[in-house]
């Protein structure tokens, strides 16, 4: 680029972009604006709206604080370039649910955003769904599950590599330099790794969840009057701690939190074959399967094994509840919640 085409990239003026390269604070600059040198300026951008000084920002770049910036360059060099309506009429659908689509995803859709080449071919497979014959409702939570879930795993993968090789490399002292250079390194070898593994776990659950449904339909009859799209008949369970607020106070915090992931550990490893944990919930968590009597044995048993305080709470009810990306409401969960309580 240009250094005016980089300026309004990055959204400052040319002057300021000159003077953040005299400073050193874009050490990706040498000579020319690449994608790398735009990219790190629309962070120190980002980190001056936030309030910091470029001393600030100087002294964060030279402790190796900042050396994720070259591993994000790898995922914000594309320019976008197409209007709403533009990748509407792109990619077939219409504007209004381009810009539902995208929210439901998690991603910005504003009328006042542009759009990327990748956005536009994640419209035309939300197209290619809708023409598969999905519904549309169907297909809108579906995505909004996908949303959620993919935020999740790549808010955990930037977290624990920053917690686990990040900070310890700035523990040691390395050079800023070779903190870059090692994250480079890793993220070339585990990138390539994220897509396979990923998609060899979403076929091997589809397969467990198919085989799940299949049963179900076999044990479950429709309600008569039941007509409510989105209702079904299921095993509800709630598990938790009690005691757990008063051990957090007495034994602190990162005890308490051993204490709550060895009880979720343990409620997984335990459960009936068509019963799953939907989230977790504080020190507790949500249980979903189809067999209320297997919910309900598997309850009293592990309550029987875990005599150790905090004792285990359990509930389970049975009755029709409201699916929902990925999720159940309704008054038969609210009546399992209160029984645990």
């Amino acid at each position: 680029m240009t250094l005016d085409q980089a300026a309004t990239a990055v959204g400052v003026a040319p002057g300021t972009l000159r003077r953040w390269v005299r400073e050193l604070l874009v050490p990706q600059y040498r000579g020319e604006w690449t994608p790398a040198a735009v990219g790190q300026a629309r962070l120190v951008a980002r980190m001056r709206e936030r309030g910091h000084s470029l001393a600030d920002i100087r002294r964060a770049i030279e402790e190796g604080r900042l050396a994720f910036t070259r591993v994000a360059n790898l995922f914000g060099a594309e320019d976008p370039r197409y209007t709403l309506p533009e990748a509407a009429r792109e990619s077939g659908l219409e504007t209004g649910l381009v810009e539902r689509v995208l929210s439901t995803l998690g991603l910005r859709a504003g009328h006042q955003e542009l759009l990327t080449e990748d956005d536009l071919e994640l419209l035309r497979y939300i197209g290619a769904v809708l023409e598969a014959g999905l519904p549309l409702e169907a297909m809108l939570q579906v995505t909004r599950v996908y949303g959620q879930a993919i935020a999740q795993i790549a808010d955990a993968e930037v977290r624990l590599v920053h917690l686990y090789v990040h900070e310890p490399l700035m523990r040691s002292g390395s050079p800023a330099s070779e903190m870059a250079d090692e994250l480079m390194e890793l993220t070339d070898h585990l990138l390539p790794l994220a897509s396979p593994m990923l998609d060899q776990l979403h076929r091997r659950m589809l397969g467990h969840f198919i085989e799940q449904d299949i049963v179900g339909h076999m044990d479950a009859e429709l309600q008569p009057g039941e007509h409510d799209a989105g209702r079904i008949r299921v095993a509800i369970a709630f598990a938790d701690l009690a005691g757990y607020t008063r051990l957090t106070e007495e034994a602190g915090e990162l005890h308490a939190l051993d204490v709550v992931e060895r009880f979720t550990d343990a409620v997984t490893a335990t459960l009936p074959d068509d019963a799953r944990v939907i989230k977790s919930i504080g020190d507790g968590v949500m249980i979903v399967g189809s067999d209320p009597a297997a919910l309900a044995a598997w309850a009293v048993g592990f309550q029987r094994r875990h005599t150790e305080r905090p004792l285990p709470r359990l509930a389970v009810h049975h009755g029709y509840v409201l699916y929902r990306d990925g999720d159940y409401y309704g008054r038969e969960v609210n009546i399992a919640a209160r029984v645990v309580a």
